[in-house]
């Protein structure tokens, strides 16, 4: 099914271990296997019996960044009070991946975990400068749609719960689950209770759950059932 075809992995940490996992499930079947860097990625392979490749292409925002710091003569952003950060160029590709297009027949992308990284983005300090032409407008994906090669097939994956245990993935964590959880482990791993993965997202569903069932319900009760003395029918709200 996959003869003569190449596939892409564009994005972080999350698409990184979708690339590994794939290719050592492949490697179980060919062990003729190119290593290389196609398109200027991170890490690539291609299985020569099938003509196969696999690449991943590192990048954390998708888009173009680099540290950003004030102009001594001022500019708009200055004026604001900002003096240093990272700009971001969300009409422009980080290279790593910006040939990635034309060449791959299939592509994964991923983003998310990186743009909410207080560690590095800190919203006060080095806060995110969005910037196209100047001014925020066209995100990467019109980039994807404009340049990707007819009959591509796209894919885009969003955020997804913590995928180590044990540790987080530079503390001792590890990932190495063969079989999907049991409805038991996933009530241990994501529950509010234990303060789970996610926990945040959960209570502001179980929140959200609260309040729908506090909204009241309208109940048209039959004339018979319910009726004024003057002959109108009444609903009744609870």
């Amino acid at each position: 099914m996959y003869r003569d075809t190449s596939i892409g992995f564009v994005g972080d940490s999350l698409n990184r271990n979708m690339f590994v996992s794939l290719f050592c499930s492949l490697k179980q079947v060919s062990n003729e296997v190119k290593k290389w860097r196609p398109a200027g990625a991170d890490r690539g392979f291609t299985f020569l019996q099938y003509n196969l490749t696999l690449a991943y292409h590192r990048t954390n925002l998708l888009a173009r960044y680099g540290r950003w710091s004030a102009n001594a003569n001022g500019g708009v952003l200055e004026s604001l009070g900002y003096k240093e950060g990272y700009r971001v160029d969300v009409d422009i590709p980080d290279s790593t991946w910006a040939e990635a297009l034309s060449f791959h027949d299939i592509l994964i992308f991923n983003t998310g975990h990186w743009w909410w990284a207080p560690s590095k983005f800190d919203p006060t300090k080095s806060p995110m400068l969005f910037f196209e032409k100047g001014q925020p407008v066209l995100p990467p994906v019109m980039f994807v749609e404009n340049r990707t090669q007819p009959g591509a097939i796209k894919f885009f994956r969003t955020q997804s719960p913590r995928h180590f245990e044990g540790g987080d993935w530079d503390q001792g964590g590890s990932c190495n689950r063969e079989k999907p959880l049991l409805p038991v482990q996933v009530e241990k791993l994501f529950s509010v209770k234990n303060n789970g993965t996610n926990v945040e997202a959960r209570l502001r569903r179980q929140l959200w759950l609260a309040r729908q069932a506090l909204r009241p319900r309208f109940v048209a009760l039959p004339p018979s059932h319910g009726s004024q003395s003057n002959g109108y029918s009444i609903s009744l709200s609870f």
